[in-house]
C-alpha cells in the first residue's frame, strides 16, 4: 500500500508543482503589471494638476481684466475716444420720476 500511496503522492506533485509556479509567476506579472499601471496614472495625474493650476492662473488673469474693464473710468475713457460721446451739459439733464 506505502508504493500506491507514494506513486498517487508523487503524481500529485508533479501537478502541484508546475500549478504553483504559474501562481507564482502570475502573481508577480500582475504585481509588475499595477507598479506600472500606477505609475502611468501619477504622471497623467501630475500632468492635469500643472494643468488645472495654469488654468486657475489664467482665470485670475481674466478676473482681473475684467475687473479693470468694468470700472466706471474705464468705460468713460472708451465712450470718449471711441465712440466721441461726451457728457451733457447739467442745463441738458432731465430726471425723469417713475
Amino acid at each position: 500500500m506505502s508504493s500506491s500511496s507514494s506513486g498517487t503522492s508523487g503524481k500529485l506533485l508533479m501537478i502541484a508543482i508546475p500549478l504553483l509556479w504559474l501562481a507564482a509567476l502570475a502573481s508577480a506579472a500582475g504585481a509588475i503589471y499595477s507598479k506600472h499601471r500606477a505609475r502611468e496614472l501619477f504622471v497623467e495625474l501630475e500632468r492635469l494638476n500643472v494643468k488645472r493650476d495654469n488654468l486657475e492662473i489664467e482665470w485670475g488673469q481674466l478676473q482681473l481684466e475684467q475687473s479693470a474693464w468694468s470700472t466706471h473710468a474705464f468705460v468713460e475713457n472708451v465712450a470718449g475716444a471711441k465712440l466721441r460721446m461726451a457728457m451733457p451739459p447739467p442745463k441738458d439733464i432731465e430726471l425723469v420720476s417713475p
